[in-house]
């Protein structure tokens, strides 16, 4: 495997980082997850587009341009001859000292990774997850905004841990208010008397880019789609449900916290959702 590493493909083996960087000391970094289908990086623009919007919001000068940015990521693919893949592009702080201070990291450092993910087993797609609400609240948006792809994921991991020890393979992040933020990695839709209902990012939602895209599916089905505050009991008692992302791609949820949505199957507006998506993903993008 190659990694593109501040300009330069060098092998797995030799891909390393400084242990002063700040990106490792203090999860000072931002990051993209991007999906490659047939050799097409789905809607990889948009992904780039956000991350320039995460790094201005962190004060972090990425240190090569858009259009060499997206070179790369095209590259490291080829690299890798990869026809299918998930991209992952992290750009952190770079070295500096043990302490906080960002100014004296003098260059940040790119880092393109492309490779195999699998999320999910692949028959969940087909039966539907069963998850669970955890206690981990999302980090609130006047901390830190859940627009900023950041490198620190601790609340999500600690989420993740407590999902498992449910019995689940996701989980449900409410905010501090109580209400329904997304999943550890996901963002969540629910369906109710023919709507599609999400969460906004004021509630703690990522703006995701699957998320983005099922905005714009929605209004091509004719599916009325509104950001709405959301709480477990919406959820328990929701027609339908799927969660969002790039890893996830569009999963339906069938069980939350031992209760059954619907019917306990995948419903069909998910499937009508999920098969408009699959056929989107092979032409909104980026050949390589």
């Amino acid at each position: 495997m190659k990694i593109y590493l501040d300009g330069k493909f060098v092998a797995a083996a030799d891909a390393k980082i400084s242990v002063f960087d700040h990106g490792l000391l203090y999860g000072d970094g931002i990051f993209e997850g991007i999906r490659l289908y047939q050799g097409n990086v789905f809607r990889l623009e948009e992904h780039l587009e956000r991350l320039w919007y995460s790094a201005k919001a962190i004060l972090l000068n990425i240190p090569i341009s858009r259009p060499e940015m997206a070179a790369a990521v095209c590259e490291a693919c080829r690299q890798n001859g990869l026809r299918d893949g998930y991209i992952r592009l992290l750009v952190t702080r770079g070295i500096g000292d043990l302490g906080l201070s960002p100014w004296l990291c003098p260059k940040p450092s790119v880092v393109i990774i492309a490779d195999k993910i699998v999320l999910y087993p692949p028959e969940y797609y087909l039966t539907g997850l069963s998850i669970a609400t955890v206690p981990t609240r999302r980090v609130g948006p006047a901390a830190v905004p859940p627009m900023i792809k950041s490198l620190n994921y601790l609340n999500n991991i600690l989420a993740k841990i407590e999902a498992r020890q449910a019995g689940a393979l996701e989980a449900i992040m409410l905010n501090e208010a109580g209400f329904v933020a997304e999943c550890t990695g996901d963002n969540i839709f629910i369906v109710h008397k023919g709507r599609l209902l999400t969460p906004a990012s004021q509630q703690g939602a990522l703006k995701g880019i699957t998320r983005e895209t099922i905005f714009s599916i929605a209004q091509q089905l004719g599916i009325p789609l509104e950001e709405h505050e959301l709480t477990r009991y919406d959820l328990w008692n929701a027609d339908e449900c799927f969660l969002t992302g790039t890893g996830a791609e569009v999963i339906p949820v069938v069980k939350l916290d031992g209760r059954e949505i619907g019917d306990g199957k995948p419903g069909p507006v998910t499937g009508r959702v999920l098969t408009e998506f699959r056929q989107r993903v092979l032409t909104e993008g980026t050949r390589i």
